[in-house]
């Protein structure tokens, strides 16, 4: 989506703003003894104090408000009785619509008290590539840089990118073209960036895998097949002509 005015933008900032409100307070509330559905439901009651509906729910008829992924757990995990513990590498994806407007937001962080350093490093250099690429998220610019620059990043601290997990335009649904933004350089993708273009830029950093792959336990998760860590760190921006973009899906 490209937004066209006044209106349009506003409307994306209530949905980011109610999405990042929602990703924050279930932060605040993954501690070791809370279950991951009891997490998700702080989602369902939030979305419904606001007036807005879960993405995955309306979009993919995803058994649950929010994804919630745990350890090798990459993405999509279901909420469900899994008690969280201390060490617990935890990924909370928030993802909303309101109106016709959608954002997506997501964070990875560790649960209590850290008990494998690696799982904060990609957790940290998964929020430190995310600020690296938006830089190069200006109107004008080939949208590769921002793939270029986020894995730039991720090698410095000699970790991996996951090549098959990938941002995307969003606005009035939830995934619309551009249908990726990759987290590395691809040097085909040449589409330019516009004024007003909307996109949920997420990296996902892992520890060695470069892939994952669906487990065998639903339709759902994706898995790292070594057992790597892998955290992301994900916005809905607006790209603007100067300067690095607006960030949609962060309470101020």
């Amino acid at each position: 989506m490209i937004i066209k005015n006044e209106e349009q933008l506003t409307k994306m900032k209530e949905i980011g703003r109610i999405c990042a409100e929602i990703r924050d307070e279930m932060q605040k509330n993954a501690v070791p003894g809370i279950t991951t559905k009891e997490l998700d439901n702080i989602a369902k009651e939030m979305f419904e104090k606001y007036g807005a509906k879960s993405a995955p729910i309306s979009e993919y008829d995803f058994p649950g408000y929010t994804c919630i992924s745990l350890n090798n757990q990459a993405a999509h995990g279901i909420p469900s009785n899994k008690v969280l513990k201390d060490g617990d590498l935890i990924n909370i994806d928030v993802s909303g619509c309101k109106d016709g407007y959608y954002a997506d937001t997501g964070i990875s962080f560790v649960v209590g008290k850290c008990d494998n350093p690696l799982k904060q490093k990609v957790c940290d250099v998964a929020k430190e590539s995310f600020y690296e690429g938006i830089k190069f998220a200006v109107a004008g610019k080939k949208i590769n840089q921002i793939g270029k620059n986020i894995h730039k990043k991720i090698k410095e601290h000699k970790l991996e990118v996951i090549e098959n997990l990938t941002g995307h335009g969003i606005g009035t649904s939830l995934h619309q073209e551009p249908n990726h933004v990759f987290n590395y350089f691809d040097p085909w993708d040449n589409l330019i960036l516009k004024d007003g273009m909307c996109l949920a830029i997420e990296p996902f950093v892992s520890t060695k895998a470069k892939q994952v792959k669906n487990s065998t336990r639903d339709d759902w998760e994706l898995i790292t097949d070594d057992g790597s860590f892998v955290a992301q760190y994900e916005h809905t921006v607006v790209i603007q002509a100067d300067g690095e973009p607006i960030i949609l899906t962060k309470v101020d």
